[in-house]
């Protein structure tokens, strides 16, 4: 997304569920030349759409770890946006766990804490594409005029529908105190899926620090206020934001 021929430090994003890579494109010009932006590739869409898509969090969690750990050899932050935050977690996790290594920071966002996350009363990954379609346009975060194009939906809803299941199956297990990186947590103060008291939720999983910070808007809050956001990231690992 953003190299960096020798960088001080490295940011890795995570998409939510549906999302890619793409998503993070704008944030490249908000690093200095010496901070490295990297966001995961999940199978399924854009240059990886034949790839066969993950249905579990293992198989979304994996590939990363093992592509996270040959960058160890720099100061290393991760980031997830909803079902994003929940695949940095378990990552960062693995990373500590297997390998030993503490990143600088896990930043969570639009996502509540292990323990309180709500579940829909009806499975969205098997809703009829009428209701899923409607659900997402309320949630936005996807140019509404894709889904007036069925051709475009037959090639997105699959990936939608796969990871909206990965979530729905996701157990955390136990997750008090397992990271010693700082965490802080983002959320839009008028998601109806995440307050105050859920974001807070996350600041049982570290033994480091915690802050939760909220930005005006609903769960695709970052589209609105990226720059912002990314200012705020940097300057907790120690980086000035590019002018």
């Amino acid at each position: 997304m953003k190299p960096s021929a020798n960088p001080r430090t490295r940011v890795v994003c995570f998409p939510h569920a549906g999302g890619a890579a793409s998503f993070y494109q704008a944030w490249g010009p908000l690093a200095p030349d010496d901070v490295e932006l990297r966001a995961v590739r999940y199978p399924g869409r854009e240059d990886r759409l034949l790839d066969p898509l993950a249905q579990t969090m293992e198989a979304l969690v994996a590939p990363a770890v093992a592509e996270c750990s040959a960058l160890l050899d720099r100061p290393l932050t991760l980031f997830g946006h909803s079902m994003g935050a929940s695949v940095a977690f378990e990552v960062a996790r693995r990373l500590q766990e297997v390998h030993g290594a503490r990143i600088t920071g896990l930043f969570v966002s639009g996502r509540s804490g292990p323990g309180w996350e709500s579940l829909p009363e009806q499975s969205l990954s098997s809703a009829p594409d009428a209701e899923l379609v409607e659900h997402l346009r309320e949630l936005g975060g996807t140019d509404t005029a894709t889904f007036d194009h069925p051709d475009l939906l037959e090639l997105i809803l699959p990936a939608i529908r796969a990871d909206y299941g990965i979530v729905e199956r996701y157990q955390a297990g136990q997750t008090d105190g397992v990271l010693d990186a700082p965490v802080v947590a983002y959320y839009g103060d008028e998601d109806p899926d995440v307050d105050a008291d859920s974001a807070a939720a996350w600041a049982a999983t570290t033994r480091a620090s915690f802050t939760a910070r909220s930005f005006p808007g609903g769960h695709f809050y970052l589209t609105d206020h990226g720059t912002a956001l990314m200012r705020d990231l940097l300057s907790r690992v120690g980086v000035p934001a590019a002018t």
